[in-house]
């Protein structure tokens, strides 16, 4: 068969990266829009690989019990597939299905990556989140075209597409983010601080010539950076606030940085030694060092890693009323090697005493990263992920290296869409068992 041709398929389960499993004569085919048990028509997009195909949902022909309109119309299976926007690839869900399936996505990868049973829990974020999982954004990014053009790509491309409502964004991002306006191409950020102001970031790209597509464009290095991109802004969680910059990296759901705080703080709870020395990797601005401190109190000796200058500079700011506190600017992998090789044997010692928290990148930590903490035999490791595979590889060099968790706990910091954060607690595992 080729791409093109249309094909009527059973879904038979959901797959890691917000798409669904259903088979074509043995052969996997990979599909959006749809639910597990569903019959549906599907237009091939991609047969190239022999292992499986792609498709696009044309028609729901056999509805789930759990499909419900859109939660973001212009997405709704409804419209033609290249014009549906992407980000929000289980807004066709119940919220509750959406949690079931996600957890299942986590258990399916702990099997397959990391030959793990460990049992999963998933829950939302907290009392405050709204009872249809919609208004949480306060970061959105949306791409500009060189036909001036403003709004989200189409799923799974580099087509804009126009859309007058963002309803998984705050009502202050919204307003800002349909507002009019006239830029260059490439990217425009939006960023709701505490204080409820939305600064929004201009980020130019150079288009080739030739009217190529907007994966072709780069950086526009020649323009100056947006200084709103800098203004530092400041965010609250766990009963402290922090300095960020309105173009670094903080926490989308307007819930998830407290959320994470509170569990980070509960899972070292008892492990904190002050005089022990503790780690945060890939630390961002120090919400994660804090939750360590808030559980062994503000003498409690942590070192939070950080490989971008300006988080580095904020966690240092934001956690000056720790008495022991540090922040290190590094890539984690070799600060590491250089702990190893600088470390005395009073520190080593201190070290096993102490609790680790890992937040890497969606790529997760990797192999020389867990193989190093490891080797510091900590009493209890805290790994912080936003992708389930990542995690689960991790996990499985973490298990290999003597450390397991026999639980993970998922929290669903971006309802309608497929991503879902989780954490899990690590101890050796003489411990553990």
């Amino acid at each position: 068969m080729h791409s093109g041709d249309v094909l009527d398929l059973d879904v038979t389960a959901v797959a890691h990266g917000g798409v669904f499993v259903a088979r074509h004569e043995q052969r996997v085919v990979f599909v959006p829009d749809a639910i597990p048990g569903e019959r549906v028509r599907v237009r091939l997009t991609d047969t190239r690989k022999a292992s499986f195909w792609r498709g696009e949902v044309l028609e729901v022909l056999d509805a789930s019990p759990h499909r419900r309109p859109h939660v973001w119309a212009p997405a709704d299976v409804t419209t033609a597939p290249e014009h549906r926007p992407g980000g929000a690839d289980f807004g066709h869900i119940s919220l509750e299905h959406q949690r079931e399936l996600k957890a299942d996505v986590v258990r399916d990868a702990l099997r397959r990556f990391a030959g793990s049973d460990a049992t999963v829990t998933i829950s939302d974020a907290g009392a405050d989140e709204t009872a249809d999982g919609t208004g949480w954004r306060t970061r959105l990014g949306l791409h500009v075209d060189e036909s001036g053009r403003i709004g989200p790509y189409a799923a799974r491309s580099h087509r804009v597409v126009e859309v007058d409502t963002h309803p998984l964004a705050t009502a202050e991002i919204v307003a800002a983010a349909t507002a009019s306006r006239a830029v260059a191409p490439g990217r425009l950020d939006f960023a709701q601080a505490a204080d409820g102001r939305v600064r929004v970031i201009a980020r130019p790209e150079r288009i080739a010539r030739g009217g190529k597509p907007a994966r072709a464009a780069k950086p526009d290095r020649a323009a100056k950076p947006d200084p709103v991109a800098s203004e530092v802004l400041i965010e609250r969680a766990g009963g402290r606030e922090f300095r960020v910059d309105a173009g670094g990296f903080w926490q989308v759901h307007r819930l998830a940085a407290a959320t994470l705080h509170d569990e980070v703080a509960a899972a070292v709870a008892g492990a904190v030694d002050p005089d022990a020395e503790h780690l945060d990797l890939y630390g961002g601005v120090g919400l994660l060092a804090a939750a360590v401190a808030a559980s062994g109190g503000p003498a409690t000796r942590i070192t939070t890693v950080e490989s971008d200058p300006r988080a580095t500079e904020h966690a240092g700011e934001n956690l000056a009323d720790l008495l022991a506190a540090r922040a290190e600017i590094g890539r984690v992998d070799r600060w590491l090697r250089a702990l190893d090789e600088r470390a005395s044997a009073a520190q080593r010692a201190r070290l096993r005493e102490g609790v680790v928290v890992l937040d890497p990148p969606r790529a997760g930590a990797g192999r020389d990263v867990v193989a190093s903490v490891a080797a510091l035999a900590p009493r209890r490791i805290v790994y912080v992920a936003c992708d389930p595979v990542a995690l689960a590889r991790d996990l499985g060099i973490f298990a290999e290296l003597g450390y397991s968790t026999p639980a993970v706990r998922a929290f669903d910091l971006f309802p309608h869409s497929h991503h879902v954060e989780a954490i899990a607690v690590l101890s050796p595992t003489d411990v553990a068992e």
